[in-house]
């Protein structure tokens, strides 16, 4: 199921599992996920896109592999805020990840992400080979970390309702 509002999303999942956070390009699908306490986001590995029924199979292994109770896509939003044709590649993905696999799905503003993770690499002094290698699942690691800190919140803000 695909949620717009992370609140939503946040009462679909199950308790103790992990997410897994994906920074979608055209050649390849970074790859990040969380601990099971929903804590903290690792960037795991990238996939060189191929077919979406190949590049669906990957992420379907992984899920399995790390018991992942939902996923967040990083939305390519312009940076007015506005959807274009990368916002609209992306919820295709998601429909139709949705289609084939039970896992809640949302979406989250991926702005500046990579920008994140590279000005990161340059500062842990990575070089350029690397880093080119390893961007998109670091991009992915803080599309990840963004969900989960706001999870953080709204958990927080469950317990002082309460």
């Amino acid at each position: 199921m695909i949620f717009e509002d992370t609140a939503e999303f946040a009462a679909a999942l199950p308790r103790m599992q992990a997410l897994v956070g994906l920074d979608l390009g055209e050649k390849t699908i970074g790859v990040a996920v969380s601990d099971s306490f929903g804590s903290v986001a690792t960037p795991l590995e990238t996939i060189r896109r191929r077919k979406f029924g190949l590049d669906a199979a990957r992420l379907v292994e992984i899920i399995g592999a790390r018991a992942i109770g939902g996923m967040v896509l990083g939305l390519p939003r312009n940076m007015d805020g506005s959807e274009g044709p990368r916002c609209q590649s992306t919820r295709a993905f998601a429909r139709n990840f949705d289609r084939m696999h039970p896992l809640p799905i949302t979406f989250w503003d991926e702005r500046l992400s990579t920008v994140a993770a590279e000005r990161a690499l340059l500062e842990a002094d990575t070089t350029r080979k690397r880093r080119a290698e390893v961007i998109d699942h670091v991009a992915a690691g803080y599309i990840l970390q963004g969900l989960l800190d706001r999870l953080a919140v709204l958990r927080r803000q469950e317990v002082h309702d309460e």
